[in-house]
This record gives C-alpha cells, sequence and structure tokens, in this order.
C-alpha cells in the first residue's frame, strides 16, 4: 500500500511539474531573423535570447495560454499568445526607425530621439558589435561631434564642444546613474574602471551644456552608460581578444582581453548578475625627446630638457653657479659665461615606468521586484582595479589604482531614489617627473652635482684651450660619473625608495584615498498630469571627503570634507496638433563653498511635414562649472611651481619653509607678481581673485529629417562663457612686499628675478577675458543595397583676445575641423560582415601644464570582418586600428599612437 501511494504521489508531482516547452523563430518585416532577442513569458521569468539565426527554445511552468513578450533595441516589442502546444511559433518585431527611437537623457524621461529638444547620439549593442575599434570605448570617437583624445592604450578621454584636456573636468560620464568621476584625480579615467562590453545596453551622448538637469560640471558634455537588466538579459556570455600592438618607440607588443557576464532571474520577483574583463598590454611609450623651450636642443645643450625626459627639469642659472664658487662679476663677464641655465641629466620614462597597462572591471547587481511590477529595488556594486598613465602638470603612473562605487536604487517607470558613494585609492601610484627627480638626488644631492659641475666647468675653461662647448661637455661628464644606470640593482633599489615616499622632496608616491557620497530623485508626474504638461521634479546632494595625508591636498591634519545640493523642475507641452513641443526647467545649485547658481533652460521644437519627419530644435540654456576638489584644496609642489587652491580655508592652509622663509598660499594671491611680467623684465603685482563657479550661456538650433532611409541631422551652437576657471602662473618674492612701502616694492622686484630669492605659484582663479566659442556639427546616414553608410563633420572654434591676458591659457585643445565616415554590411554574404570608419582630423595648438606645443593633422583608418557560427552561438572578429600605420598623437607629452592588430571570439554576446 505505501508503494501505490509513494507512486501516485511521484506521478502527481510529475504532472504537477510538467513543463510546456515553445520552440520559436523572431524574424523582421522583411522576413530576416533577428538575433539577441529578449523572449520572456509574461508574469514569469522563464526567459532566453534568440540565436544568430533568430530561433530560440523557451521553457515554462505555466499553463496554456500564456504570453510571450520580445524586446530588442531599434524594435518595437512584440507580443504573442501561446494558446497550445504547437510545432513553433512566429514573432515579428517591426523596425523603430529614427522618428521613433527613444531616448531618455536629455529630457530625464523616455522620448522619441527625433524629438528630443537639444542634440543628442545614440550608441547601442548593435554599435558595439560591429565595432571596428578594439575596444567599443574607443569607438566612440566615431560619433558625430565627439573628440577623444587617448592618453593611454587602456585610458581616453572623451570631450565634445572644445576645452578638452585629459583632466577633462568638464564632462560628466554616468554608468546607471552613478558620477565615476575619481573624486581627487577630477576626472573620469575613460573606460579603465567602467563597464564591460558585454553589460553595455545602451549609450546617451548630450553634447553641451546640461546643468539645468544635472546640476554642476554638466557644462560640456554627458556620456550615459547603461547595463542590462537581468530580468531581460539572463544566461552566460563571454569573449576573448587578443593581438598585438605595434609602435615604432615600443615595437610589437601583445595584449589580452577578455570577460563573462553572467544574469538569472530566479523568480519573477528577484534577479541577479555578475561580469568580469581583464585587459593587459602594452602602452604606447612616450618618447619625446623635443625641447619645446628650445627646438632642436639635444643633451649636449646644457639647458636641455626633454618633453618626456624627467630629472632634467629644473634649471639653475650658471652665472649664479659661478659666482658661488667664487668668481666675479668682471671675471665671469671676462671668461665669456653665458648667461644660461643648466639642467641635470634625466632619465627617459621608460626608464622610469615599465609601460605595461591592465584593467580589471568586477561588477554584481541584485534586482527585486516585490510586487513582480515594475518597482525595483537594486544593490549594484562596481570595482575597478586599473594600471596605466595619465597626465596633468606631470605625468602620473597609476600603479594598481582602484574605483569603486556601491550604489542602492528605489525606482519604477514614474520615479527613481538612489545614493551611491565612490571612492578611490592610488596603492602604488606615482608621478614620473619626480622620480627622475629624485632617483637624481638618491644618488648625489643637487648641491653637490651642480657643485662638481661648476668647478669642472670653470677648470676647463681656463685650465686648457678647449672651447665653451667642451667644458660644458667634459663639466657634466665628471658630474654625472657614477650616476645610476637604469637597469642595475642600484638604479632598482633608488627606484623602489623612490616610489614609495610620498615626500614629494624625497619620493615621488601618490598617496589617495578620497571619496564621495551622492544623493539623487526624480519624480515624473506625467502620469498625472498629461492632460495639462508633463511635470517631474527632483534634487540632489554630494559631500566630498578629502583624503591624501596631504601629498596632493592641504589635508596633512585630517580629511577635507564639503558638500553641494540642487534641486530642479521641468515642464514639457505639446501644441498643434503634436507637433509644437515647448520645453522649460530650471535647477538651482548651492555649494557650501559658494553662493547659489539657476540654471535655467528653454526649448522649441516643431515637427514639420505630412509624415512628419521634419523637426526644427531651438534652445537656449546657462551651466556653470564648480571649482574642482584640486581648484579649492590642492597644495601641491611639482618642482617648477606648488599647485595652490582657492577655497578660503585653504590659503592659510599651505605653508613651506623655501630658503628659509616662510611662504604661504595666501601669498600666491595678496603678494606675488605675474609670470608674466616678471619674464618680460617689468614685474606686475599680480592681485588675483580666489575662484569662483565658471558659467555658460549656450544657444544651439539644429534639424533632424528622415526621408525613406536617408537621416540627416545638424546642429549649430554659440557658448559664452563667464568667470571662466583658469591658472594663472605667479611669482612670489621671498624679500620685500608687493604692495608695500616703495622700499617694500623695490626689494620684491629684485627678488623676483632669482630662483633663490622667488616661488612660483600656478594659482586657480577665473579670468577677466571674454571667451566665447561656436561651432557646427552635421551628419548623414543611410541604408543603400543593405549597406550601412554614414558621414559626418564637425567645426568647432574658440574666440577671445590673448593680449587681453597674456598669462591666461584657454586650453581649447581641439581642431577646428574633423571628418568622419563609416560603411559596413552585417551580412554582406552568409554569416560573414564587416565595417570600416575613417576620420581625419585638422591639426590643432594643444595647451596644458605639461607642456604647449602642435598637434599634427592625423588621419586614422579602423575595420573589422567577421563570421558567425550560429550552431555555437559564436562570433568571429578579426579587425585593425590606424592601418596606414601613420603615428599619430592628440596631445604633448602622450605616447605616439600606432597601429593596433586584433581577433576576437565572442559567444552568446548578440
Amino acid at each position: 500500500m505505501k508503494s501505490i501511494t509513494l507512486a501516485v504521489m511521484l506521478l502527481i508531482s510529475i504532472i504537477g511539474s510538467a513543463q510546456n516547452v515553445v520552440n520559436g523563430r523572431v524574424i523582421d518585416g522583411f522576413d530576416q531573423p533577428i538575433p539577441g532577442v529578449s523572449v520572456t513569458v509574461k508574469g514569469t521569468s522563464a526567459s532566453t535570447i534568440t540565436d544568430f539565426d533568430g530561433n530560440f527554445t523557451l521553457t515554462t511552468d505555466e499553463d496554456y495560454p500564456f504570453t510571450l513578450e520580445a524586446k530588442s533595441i531599434g524594435f518595437d516589442d512584440g507580443v504573442l499568445v501561446v494558446t497550445s502546444e504547437t510545432n513553433e511559433v512566429t514573432i515579428v518585431l517591426d523596425d523603430i526607425t529614427f522618428l521613433d527611437e527613444l531616448v531618455i537623457s536629455a529630457s530625464r524621461a523616455p522620448e522619441r530621439l527625433f524629438e528630443s529638444p537639444v542634440s543628442i547620439e545614440r550608441y547601442g549593442v548593435k554599435e558595439i558589435r560591429n565595432a571596428a575599434s578594439a575596444d567599443f570605448y574607443g569607438d566612440l570617437e566615431n560619433i558625430k561631434g565627439v573628440d577623444v583624445n587617448t592618453n593611454s592604450l587602456t585610458l581616453k578621454s572623451i570631450n565634445t564642444r572644445g576645452f578638452a584636456t585629459f583632466t577633462n573636468t568638464r564632462f560628466v560620464q554616468l554608468i546607471d546613474g552613478m558620477d565615476n568621476t575619481a573624486p581627487a584625480l577630477n576626472f573620469v579615467l575613460g573606460n579603465l574602471v567602467g563597464m564591460s562590453e558585454l553589460d553595455v545596453n545602451s549609450i546617451e551622448l548630450l553634447p553641451g551644456a546640461s546643468s539645468a538637469l544635472y546640476g554642476a560640471n554638466a557644462f560640456n558634455g554627458i556620456l550615459f552608460m547603461t547595463s542590462k537588466n537581468p530580468f531581460d538579459h539572463q544566461g552566460i556570455s563571454t569573449y576573448a581578444k587578443g593581438g598585438i600592438t605595434s609602435q615604432e618607440a615600443a615595437g610589437d607588443n601583445q595584449f589580452i582581453d577578455y570577460g563573462i557576464r553572467m544574469a538569472h532571474a530566479f523568480s519573477d520577483k528577484f534577479a541577479a548578475k555578475a561580469s568580469f574583463s581583464f585587459i593587459r598590454g602594452t602602452d604606447w611609450l612616450a618618447a619625446d625627446k623635443q625641447d619645446l623651450d628650445n627646438p632642436g636642443a639635444t643633451r649636449l645643450d646644457p639647458s636641455y630638457n626633454g618633453v618626456n625626459v624627467y630629472g632634467d627639469d629644473f634649471g639653475v642659472p650658471l652665472q649664479s653657479l659661478a659666482l658661488q664658487a667664487g668668481l666675479t662679476p668682471a671675471q665671469i663677464a671676462g671668461l665669456g659665461i653665458p648667461d644660461i641655465d643648466i639642467t641635470r641629466t634625466g632619465y627617459d620614462e621608460a626608464d622610469l615606468n615599465d609601460n605595461k597597462v591592465e584593467s580589471l572591471k568586477f561588477d554584481a547587481a541584485l534586482h527585486y521586484r516585490p510586487f513582480a511590477d515594475d518597482f525595483e529595488i537594486i544593490y549594484a556594486g562596481k570595482v575597478g582595479r586599473g594600471t596605466t598613465v595619465t597626465q596633468d602638470a606631470n605625468r602620473t603612473s597609476l600603479r594598481n589604482f582602484i574605483l569603486q562605487q556601491h550604489k542602492l536604487e528605489f525606482k519604477n517607470d514614474n520615479f527613481f531614489v538612489r545614493g551611491y558613494v565612490t571612492a578611490e585609492d592610488a596603492r602604488d601610484s606615482y608621478d614620473i617627473r619626480f622620480t627622475g627627480i629624485n632617483i637624481n638626488n638618491v644618488w648625489k644631492s643637487n648641491t653637490d652635482w651642480f657643485t662638481d659641475y661648476i668647478q669642472n666647468y670653470l677648470g676647463v675653461l681656463t685650465g686648457t684651450t678647449l672651447g665653451n662647448d667642451e667644458a660644458h661637455r667634459l663639466a657634466r661628464e665628471a658630474a654625472d660619473t657614477g650616476r645610476l644606470i637604469p637597469g642595475t640593482p642600484e638604479f632598482q633599489q633608488a627606484f623602489d625608495q623612490v616610489t614609495s615616499n610620498p615626500d614629494l622632496s624625497e619620493g615621488s608616491k601618490f598617496t589617495e584615498k578620497s571619496q564621495f557620497r551622492h544623493a539623487d530623485a526624480n519624480y515624473n508626474f506625467s502620469h498625472i498630469t498629461s492632460d495639462f504638461a508633463d511635470i517631474q521634479v527632483g534634487g540632489s546632494f554630494r559631500e566630498y571627503k578629502l583624503n591624501s595625508s596631504g601629498t596632493v591636498f592641504t589635508d596633512i591634519n585630517g580629511p577635507i570634507k564639503y558638500s553641494e545640493f540642487g534641486v530642479y523642475t521641468q515642464i514639457q507641452k505639446k501644441l498643434l496638433d503634436d507637433r509644437l513641443k515647448l520645453t522649460g526647467s530650471v535647477r538651482y545649485d548651492k555649494s557650501q563653498l559658494f553662493d547659489g547658481n539657476f540654471s535655467p533652460r528653454f526649448s522649441v521644437g516643431y515637427t514639420l511635414g505630412a509624415n512628419r519627419n521634419r523637426n526644427l530644435r531651438a534652445s537656449v540654456q546657462t551651466g556653470f562649472r564648480n571649482p574642482t576638489t584640486q581648484d579649492l584644496y590642492i597644495g601641491l609642489d611639482i618642482g617648477a611651481s606648488t599647485l595652490i587652491g582657492s577655497a578660503p580655508d585653504n590659503l592659510d592652509r599651505y605653508t613651506d619653509e623655501i630658503f628659509g622663509n616662510t611662504v604661504t598660499g595666501r601669498d600666491a594671491y595678496e603678494n606675488s607678481f605675474s609670470a608674466s611680467s616678471v619674464a618680460a623684465g617689468a614685474p606686475v603685482a599680480a592681485n588675483i581673485d580666489i575662484v569662483k563657479p565658471e558659467k555658460i550661456t549656450a544657444y544651439e538650433v539644429g534639424y533632424r529629417a528622415q526621408f525613406g532611409n536617408f537621416i540627416i541631422d545638424a546642429s549649430a551652437y554659440y557658448n559664452q562663457y563667464q568667470d571662466f576657471i583658469s591658472n594663472e602662473e605667479v611669482i612670489v618674492p621671498l624679500v620685500g612686499s608687493v604692495n608695500g612701502t616703495a622700499a617694500e616694492q623695490a626689494a620684491a622686484i629684485n627678488a623676483a628675478f632669482s630662483p633663490q630669492t622667488s616661488r612660483a605659484f600656478t594659482a586657480s582663479t577665473n579670468s577677466d577675458v571674454d571667451i566665447n566659442s561656436y561651432g557646427a556639427v552635421a551628419g548623414f546616414t543611410t541604408k543603400f543595397k543593405g549597406f550601412d553608410l554614414g558621414a559626418n563633420y564637425t567645426f568647432a572654434e574658440q574666440d577671445f583676445d590673448k593680449e587681453q591676458d597674456p598669462d591666461f591659457r584657454s586650453n581649447f585643445n581641439t581642431p577646428k575641423h574633423k571628418v568622419k565616415a563609416s560603411i559596413g554590411k552585417e551580412n554582406l554574404f552568409n554569416n560573414f560582415g564587416f565595417n570600416t570608419n575613417f576620420v581625419w582630423s585638422d591639426e590643432y595648438f594643444w595647451e596644458s601644464d605639461f607642456g604647449d606645443g602642435d598637434i599634427p593633422s592625423y588621419t586614422i583608418l579602423n575595420a573589422q570582418i567577421n563570421y558567425t557560427i550560429p550552431a555555437l552561438k559564436t562570433r568571429l572578429k578579426v579587425g585593425a586600428n590606424n592601418i596606414g600605420g601613420d603615428e599619430y598623437f592628440t596631445a604633448i607629452g602622450s605616447g605616439f599612437i600606432g597601429s593596433q592588430y586584433y581577433i576576437g571570439l565572442s559567444i552568446n554576446n548578440l
């Protein structure tokens, strides 16, 4: 009896858990298969992804009838009711045209890209799949209006509308709503510690000012990256790439890049995902030996200072050395000793940096839908570790640098509330310039080296018939006797000693553990107020915690904290048969350190044509940029000068003893001469102001249209800047007073001309110069016999009078003209596709604290071919970047960029 009972129970169990299997295919309106479509049983966690031929198999516990939902970016959602067991079902998805593609970032709510009130660009899964660049982040350069400055193989800086630097503080990058700016570095580290290509769902780029909705620093543009939701994108996907980088300076070197993503919905209420990616390779070696101040000079020149040579950065006047050696002015004149500086012998960057790069990214997320509807609770954690080189006033080797973010978010279709923390840890990072300087000092102090130099120089000059050039050569040879040689144990010991010491007078370690906490919220009332208008409100709060132990900031006595907040609202209204769209928004932001700012925006868009296929748009908006953490609290001696921030409490926080004299940050602002006036021989008091927020008024007009498969989009803008944040070079005399009595002023003027009685500062302030910039972008995309074709042109220019402020550096750093084009086809023939991209950049002038100089024009050609293996859900891709091999560079001091060749394999990544 027991056996019968058990058998019956087992049978009931089997029947109760019987599963229904659905086989099907997803196609478009032209009967072509669509790969990578998410197919879900509505109201359950049962989900799958179509293969390369659009086929899928789905197993569910649901009884008939049940509903299948199919979703894919670029297509309208498809719904099919399955009423009974069937051999195969077919789901047809209609293409979303350019007119109907949805974007979110322009108005913080879903809207048709065609009706966006401002310029916006979109880059999705299809573009990532077909990218010709070795990494999808670098492929963003093909978006119209976008400039990419390459600092490293793994560190690229994206910018729009001018004023680009590697430390790009005017451009914001949000990943799933989180700003991944490094708190102390003040800029986004590209995708070094960003997102794996396997988890990218969509990318939207909003060029120009966006402070009305996104607050401080949303000034020149924002990049929005969103990841795949594990409810919609389940399964395991992976990729692996490998190849070589080829550069004249570094030779041919291997690189690897691989990753994996895992996601699963355990029920209709709970899902989780995790992804991991890793890149390792050899960087573009920075090996520029030119002397920017003395073109054509080599190390045979006593004053030589090579761009990527370190330790030769600071000169001591030869005549001053001769005076210290006991010569009189008359003897100096009689010997014909020139008025030049002598620099020590430096080390090449290759001697101080192993040139290896790595990027390790890991992220995980838990998604909970307590009511199995659109309300969702999300925990997301991201941790990235990278090794690369970045560049500002000096070049810095970021070694095992860590950036991590942790977020808790509550959201549904109408609101979100999120809070997150962003924290960095510099780990083994160090300043390359100070490494060269202090390795020299470990071996022989400056005092001893320059003493040896002048003694041998004078000995040759007075004791032989050899000329001045030979005297310098022999003097350097004698002073360098016993110098540490790269590759020897002695050099390595000195290197380890210097790079582990955070005191820049002796070491070069970059100590940094800063963070910020951020919270923001938004509520869209459109579902309530749609009869009148679409209305939304929101706000944000951020608190900075600067913690460099006094190595970067003036936080030697403990972390520095300050905060800021903002609130905003937006109203959108459609009129005239929904052809006219009016958008108005305003935001108020207040920093603990500054007065509040209002940032309004108003835009109007009008749709024309019987088919509503043309759209005109115009907008005017203001924006602002708060001074960065470094603008406010830096206190960093970089050798040639001291970088000083001007937060009111920072002026007296920074102090230093120089030749027995105490100098403070306040002296840079209240007791200094402008550096240009000292160089001109007629010192003038600088009297610079402390830094305050920078403001912009931006005007834009645009036109979008679609004629069949032909899409055009064009825009023009004009920006007016007020209180442009800049650095000013000043000279602080250690004797006398710039604004004192006549005698004190005379003493200060005399002191300003000597390095022994003065100190150079680079002070954060605002320029009084009227700065304007303007430009235009135009492009088209089309399909012709199945080929995807596109081309675009960008024009950018700035307008200001340099003579108004000779010390002002705008750092526009942007080519006036840039042209891009692409051609590709996903299915050239059975399972075979290709894509190519072309970029031409005009020449431009680069300005930065590291160095100024001309960037020659360059041309880049990238291409890839791919082959799919449907049975294995696998795609093979072979590609090359900078196929022509003509090396180019995008900034003074960075490595020349050569060619990159790769082969990649992706599995279940559709």
